[in-house]
């Protein structure tokens, strides 16, 4: 397969959603009635963007295209398909901006997206509406992603103050050694639909400290949220050109994504998404040798050693798995529970899964669980189930797809390593659990994976949680704790699941060259 192919194909792992979305005409069993009645997105105009925003200006392309809500595949709004062109248009105004964002003091940047971050939270509700229409999320998990995405512009408003170089003793007396730190330029920020907010600020409230400027193309499923955070970012006296959108379809996707990855200009590509699509975006930053980093694909074990407190560990296992319905790369994909606990823990969160789990429309209060993104999401979360099966599994909670994108969620049993399940992320709200014997066997399963972004275990024994823990090939790991995310502590992963960090004192290195400074010709 070409490159060229291989980007059309992977490039944020969506698919389209026309003859994946039936009507809710006869619905299956499962979902509530109230599924029956209709619902509309109730945002104000300034929020509700429709166009890509370029150099501080609102932009219409040739074309549109649709965004659907994945929870009934209704039309929300169309909006502007920017191709190469605009994107190209998005460079070169990011680059422009760039000669009078980084003269900026650094205070002054600090400034401004403490204003952009006091926007976002006057406005959480609206944007929490965009999250749950576009993405599907119930709306307590949308108002918790705007939260945690307005985390991002508070914490590097304050990071932006402490860019600190360095001054080096010199071996001669008649020089000085200065390290600085300057900006890398233009960041090109490539985005999923999972977290269509936050995954924007964690990368730009870092580049735009840093005195970056950037071009943000969101997921072609979620690109509202995108669009509302520029309408925000001028509303808080951001310049023309530090923040540009190019939203665009899937089928723009690669001729967009190209400019993007291989202009000149760029300097800096981040990007959120497959292990796939990061690989060959790699290769498309090699040519002009960009700076990257990748937050990609991820299979998260979730161990549960015979001295847990079950309990906590169930607890962990709800929050981890089901957040998203399961569509998170952080998410426990695998788990593994040792053999004196394992009918226990089955049985308890089997019982935790019927009291806490609601199917149903995201604007509805009691939902807990959406739609997933698409048809196809769900139709491989069937296809997991389906193998497992065949190979001996047991289906103790769920097991079934129901109307449009929907599944039940889903508990197995007596998963065996070679099933697929255990063998390649899921995306959705599937638990296959694993019986082991020992602490070793464990993690040779844990870690039998070309990945590893994220992971979790439950123990009471101090020893065991400082092996496990050093041992766990992983970039984040939880013990005793299924929500580990925010801010303050380090995001991104090892192996295949990409390169370098998010988030903590370290994500703003990611926008950042260190350029040494000899001053000579001192008198001792």
């Amino acid at each position: 397969m070409s490159t060229s192919n291989f980007f059309n194909y992977f490039f944020f792992f969506a698919d389209a959603r026309d003859a994946a979305m039936p009507p809710h005409h006869d619905l299956l069993p499962g979902l509530p009635a109230a599924m029956h009645r209709s619902y509309s997105l109730d945002v104000s105009a300034p929020l509700l963007r429709t166009q890509g925003y370029v150099d501080g200006r609102w932009i219409s392309a040739a074309s549109v295209f649709p965004v659907l809500d994945p929870a009934t595949g209704q039309e929300i709004v169309r909006v502007s398909d920017c191709g190469p062109a605009e994107a190209k248009q998005a460079v070169d105004a990011a680059y422009k901006a760039f000669h009078s964002w980084k003269q900026y003091t650094a205070k002054e940047r600090s400034v401004l997206l403490r204003k952009w971050f006091e926007l976002l939270l006057l406005h959480k509700d609206e944007l929490a509406q965009l999250i749950t229409f576009e993405c599907g999320k119930p709306m307590r998990e949308s108002l918790g992603e705007i939260s945690y995405s307005a985390s991002f512009l508070e914490w590097f408003s304050e990071e932006a103050r402490r860019v600190y170089g360095d001054i080096v003793p010199s071996p001669a007396k008649d020089r000085k050694l200065l390290l600085l730190k300057q900006p890398v330029g233009v960041a090109s920020i490539i985005t999923p639909w999972n977290f269509p907010s936050a995954m924007i600020t964690r990368k730009v409230g870092a580049a735009l400290a840093a005195g970056c400027t950037v071009v943000v193309k969101p997921a072609e499923d979620t690109p509202l949220s995108a669009l509302a955070l520029a309408e925000l970012a001028e509303q808080a006296g951001i310049p023309a050109g530090v923040f540009n959108v190019v939203p665009c379809s899937r089928e723009s996707t690669p001729s967009v994504g190209r400019v993007l990855c291989t202009d000149p200009l760029v300097a800096k590509i981040s990007f959120t998404g497959s292990t796939a699509t990061g690989k060959v975006l790699l290769k498309m930053a090699a040519d002009t040798v960009k700076k990257v980093s990748m937050e990609l694909g991820g299979h998260a074990p979730f161990i549960v050693f015979d001295s847990a407190d079950l309990d906590k560990a169930v607890g962990g296992a709800m929050a981890s798995k089901f957040r998203n319905s399961g569509q998170t790369c952080v998410c426990s994909n695998r788990f593994l529970v040792q053999s004196a606990v394992y009918d226990r823990f089955v049985e308890k969160l089997g019982g935790a899964m019927d009291a806490e789990l609601r199917l149903g429309h995201g604007s509805e209060p009691d939902t807990t669980q959406g739609p997933l993104i698409n048809a196809r999401a769900a139709e491989k979360v069937l296809h997991q189930i389906s193998d497992a099966v065949s190979r001996g599994a047991k289906v103790v909670k769920g097991g079934k797809r129901l109307d449009g994108s929907f599944m039940e969620p889903t508990l197995l049993a007596d998963v065996t390593a070679d099933m697929l399940c255990t063998k390649e992320e899921t995306f959705g709200p599937l638990v296959p659990v694993i019986r082991f014997n020992t602490e070793e066997e464990a993690l040779a399963v844990a870690n039998a994976t070309s990945v590893g972004l994220a992971g979790y275990f439950y123990s009471q024994d101090v020893r065991q949680i400082w092996r496990v823990a050093e041992a766990l090939e992983l970039g984040i790991v939880g013990v005793n704790e299924g929500l580990v995310s925010t801010p303050e502590a380090t995001f991104g992963g090892v192996k295949e699941s990409g390169l370098g960090r998010e988030g903590s004192k370290y994500g703003i290195d990611e926008y950042l060259e260190v350029k040494y400074v000899c001053f000579g010709g001192l008198k001792p």
